[in-house]
């Protein structure tokens, strides 16, 4: 048979439709660009039921990941971004190992450091043709009849399952209203005082010399409770906080619910580029003070320095592996407008050389530098030193590899992690010299303000009927 095969049919219903219907399924993703646009936002994809999972914690790279996904690589000139393949993560953790990090936090979450399942068959969702296109690939068969077969009856119960997502409800369109609740009570790893200490220290670092930058996060943990479900969480995530980069991850045990604007890697052929954010302000509550903030934003000194910083470390990860003279900054910084907040972009891209592939890719840029600083080794020390606990899954990489080589990964921020007993929201900032500890910390509610909100409201909503 061929690498795949496939099934085209129109589907002008939200993507999120699909994770009412398929809720509870073994390994459930969407990757989901609620946000759409043709450049980053035109596709999203879904699937479920993989034939193979591979996950290891505590290891220094990805040779048994490029092994595993070596027996099911295909050459594919058609243009397809994703017939099926790989979908998983990368926990910021991975990378501690992969440099050999010295260890100071704890490891309380003690989630695997990489995970990624491997998919048969999927669904690509079309934004701008409003189609869905099913791929079956038969795998893991390699008998040419045996694979046909199975890529047939395959593509047939997704194909029946999407049927029956036609009368199904959803939230519509995105809103920067966020729902209105009383504040549950969150505990954190960090009191703010304790916070402010930690940003104090990261800027002695900083006039010690030590560091340029350097990214420093917190945690918010609230009990599950009951009432919310992970996919009735991510739900109201997207719909008031959309985003090009979103995703739903249900591994069984835990839930990644993401709500990222922030691209880390996407590579198609050898063409590879990275879109860094560095620069938050809140939206405004009206016109005017919306324009003030964006003009904030334009003019601050510190958030220009800290994106300049970070586009440059980029640029050096992506020479690492790109060929000479290939790697330019296409866009310095472009202020981009969310539902809860402006974010300042960069985008650097470059071509790989041929002696590489996409793990080499991630291998040279992971973890993304605008989650940890800049010399980007040194930051991590201090990252350790500094952060109670592990970030685990946050500030990591979700997102796909193609079985024919394509990737397109995001940078795990503005995320939710469920572990069945607690939902936990970790945001953080860029600590640069002219950054003040006070300033730092409302960054961070800043940040977590769409999430906190949206998890408020669904604790004091009634529990809906069925699902997990």
């Amino acid at each position: 048979m061929t690498n795949y095969i496939s099934h085209t049919c129109e589907f002008a219903r939200d993507p999120n439709v699909l994770l009412q219907a398929f809720a509870g399924e073994p390994f459930c993703y969407l990757l989901d660009s609620s946000l759409h646009d043709p450049q980053r936002g035109r596709y999203s994809f879904f699937g479920c039921d993989p034939f193979e999972v591979y996950r290891h914690k505590a290891r220094t790279d990805l040779d048994g990941l490029r092994a595993a996904f070596a027996r099911y690589r295909f050459c594919d000139d058609t243009g397809t971004v994703f017939p099926a393949g790989i979908v998983g993560y990368l926990a910021y953790d991975h990378g501690l190992y992969q440099e050999r990090i010295r260890f100071c936090s704890i490891d309380d979450l003690g989630l695997p450091d990489c995970l990624f399942a491997f998919y048969d068959v999927g669904a690509v969702i079309d934004h701008t043709t409003g189609s869905v296109t099913v791929y079956s690939t038969g795998y893991p068969e390699t008998d040419p009849d045996r694979r046909a077969r199975r890529a047939r009856e395959r593509l047939a119960w997704m194909k029946d399952r999407l049927g029956k997502t036609a009368n199904l409800s959803t939230d519509g369109p995105g809103s920067s209203t966020l729902p209105a609740a009383d504040e549950p009570a969150w505990t954190g790893n960090f009191t703010r005082d304790e916070y402010e200490r930690a940003v104090g220290r990261a800027l002695e670092y900083i006039a010690a010399g030590d560091i340029y930058q350097v990214n420093l996060s917190q945690r918010f943990s609230l009990d599950h409770g009951g009432d919310a479900r992970p996919q009735d969480v991510y739900a109201m995530l997207r719909r008031y906080s959309p985003s090009h980069f979103g995703a739903y991850f249900d591994v069984g045990d835990f839930q990644i619910i993401s709500s990222s604007p922030e691209r880390y890697l996407c590579l198609r052929g050898r063409d590879v580029l990275t879109q860094p954010m560095k620069g938050t302000r809140p939206r405004g509550a009206d016109p005017q003070e919306d324009r003030r903030l964006r003009d904030e934003i334009i003019c601050s000194g510190k958030d220009r320095s800290e994106l300049l910083m970070i586009t440059d470390l980029e640029r050096n990860d992506l020479g690492r592996v790109c060929q000479f003279g290939s790697v330019k900054v296409l866009q310095q910084r472009v202020i981009e407008e969310y539902a809860t907040v402006f974010q300042a972009v960069s985008t650097i891209a470059g071509k790989v050389r041929e002696d590489c592939d996409g793990f080499d890719v991630l291998r040279a840029c992971f973890p993304g530098g605008s989650i940890t600083g800049c010399p980007k080794i040194r930051a991590m020390q201090i990252i350790e030193e500094l952060e109670p606990t592990r970030r685990s899954v946050y500030t990591g990489a979700l997102g796909y590899i193609s079985y024919n080589g394509n990737m397109d990964f995001n940078i795990l921020i503005r995320t939710i992690l469920a572990d069945g007993q607690n939902y936990h929201v970790q945001v953080g900032g860029g600590i640069v010299a002219e950054s003040t500890p006070a300033a730092e910390y409302q960054e961070t509610l800043v940040k977590a303000r769409a999430m906190r909100a949206c998890l408020a409201a669904l604790r004091t909503a009634p529990a809906p009927e069925g699902g997990r």
